[in-house]
Parts: C-alpha cells; sequence; structure tokens
C-alpha cells in the first residue's frame, strides 16, 4: 500500500492550538500583574506586544497547516473558528494593557483587579480545556471545563455591570471615567472570547465523541 505524503500529521494542529493557549495565558498573567502591582507598566506592555505577536505568528501556522491538510482531526471552520477565537483574547489582553499605558494610568480600582483575576482564571481553564481535544476518550472532559469557563464569564458580567455603575455614580472626573470605561470594556470582552472558545470546543467534543 502505498503512502501518501498529503496525510496529515494531526498532532500538528493540537500542538500549535496548545502552543496558542499558553501564550495566551502568559498575557493573562502579565496583565494581572501589571494592574495589582502598578509596577513598569511599559515593561509589562511590551512583554504582552510580545506575546500578541507570537499568538499572530502561531495562528498563522495554523492556517498554513490547514491549507497543507487534505484530511484534518475535525471540521475545519472549526479549527479556523478556535484560532481565531484564540488569538482575540490575546488581542483584547493586549489592548487592556496598551490602554493602561497609553492613558497613563498609574492606579488600579478594585474592579480593575477583579476583572484581571477572572480574565487570568477563564485563560487557564481554556489552556486546560485544549489538550483534551486530542483523544476521544478525553472529549466528554471538555464539557465539565466549558461549564467553568461560562461560569467565570457570568461573574465577568457581574463585575463589569458594577464597575460601569461605579464610575457613574462616584466621585471620579469624567476623563478617568472614559479611561476606565475602555479598559474595563476590553477586560470584559477577553472573557467574552474565552467563552467563545469553550463554545468552539463543546461543539467539537459533541460532534467527535
Amino acid at each position: 500500500m502505498p503512502r501518501f505524503p498529503f496525510v496529515p500529521r494531526e498532532e500538528k494542529f493540537f500542538g500549535l492550538f496548545e502552543q496558542s493557549a499558553q501564550n495566551m495565558v502568559k498575557a493573562a498573567q502579565e496583565l494581572k500583574t501589571m494592574v495589582d502591582n502598578c509596577g513598569d507598566v511599559v515593561k509589562s506592555v511590551a512583554e504582552i506586544v510580545e506575546l500578541e505577536h507570537q499568538g499572530d505568528i502561531i495562528t498563522h501556522r495554523i492556517i498554513a497547516q490547514l491549507n497543507r491538510t487534505f484530511v484534518t482531526p475535525f471540521d475545519r471552520e472549526d479549527i479556523v473558528l478556535l484560532a481565531q477565537s484564540l488569538d482575540d483574547v490575546t488581542d483584547l489582553i493586549h489592548a487592556a494593557a496598551d490602554s493602561i499605558l497609553i492613558y497613563k494610568i498609574n492606579y488600579a480600582t478594585q474592579r480593575a483587579k477583579e476583572l484581571a483575576d477572572i480574565v487570568v482564571q477563564s485563560a487557564v481553564e481554556v489552556e486546560k480545556a485544549i489538550p483534551l481535544l486530542r483523544g476521544r476518550k478525553e472529549l466528554k472532559q471538555i464539557t465539565p471545563r466549558c461549564v467553568e469557563i461560562n461560569r467565570l464569564e457570568n461573574i465577568a458580567d457581574r463585575v463589569f455591570r458594577s464597575a460601569m455603575g461605579e464610575l457613574f455614580d462616584g466621585p471620579m472626573d469624567i476623563a478617568d471615567v472614559i479611561k476606565w470605561r475602555e479598559i474595563y470594556q476590553y477586560m470584559e470582552a477577553a472573557t467574552d472570547r474565552c467563552e467563545d472558545v469553550s463554545n468552539v470546543l463543546e461543539g467539537v467534543a459533541l460532534k467527535n465523541a
């Protein structure tokens, strides 16, 4: 029986997805460190920018691998969605960090700390779920991870609503209100994109179980 060179090594996709998730977690952790400590913002943003670039490279590799692969480990559209959703999380973390730098924020609100913590927790849950794609037996373990990601996203929604209410009810000056509103929006959106990742993962698990 002849061997066909175009038959894919499926682990290439899984490895790339795992790299993307690990990269996303590093960006989330750097954002949390930045918000919690209000330390060297320029250094932290530079680190996140580098991680965002790495995320882009990994995403391009996934798409390039997809274009070279005849038989994929799961649906092609799900591969694209998963790659893009993972990259979107890192992009939004970068946007939040960049806003802190641009607006010269030198303190963190309690709500910002709470949201940064939820972003990290959500990213870590995604990182734990991604390797479960590798085996059919592991697919059923994806759903509990997705449930947890959705729970965290709901908490982020509540924190975000409270944060917005406090911005407009408190004594903060209007310029700071506008700055923090944007930062909060980026951070909450990052948890939304984690939920998007979980939706793709759950769909893949259901289709391939």
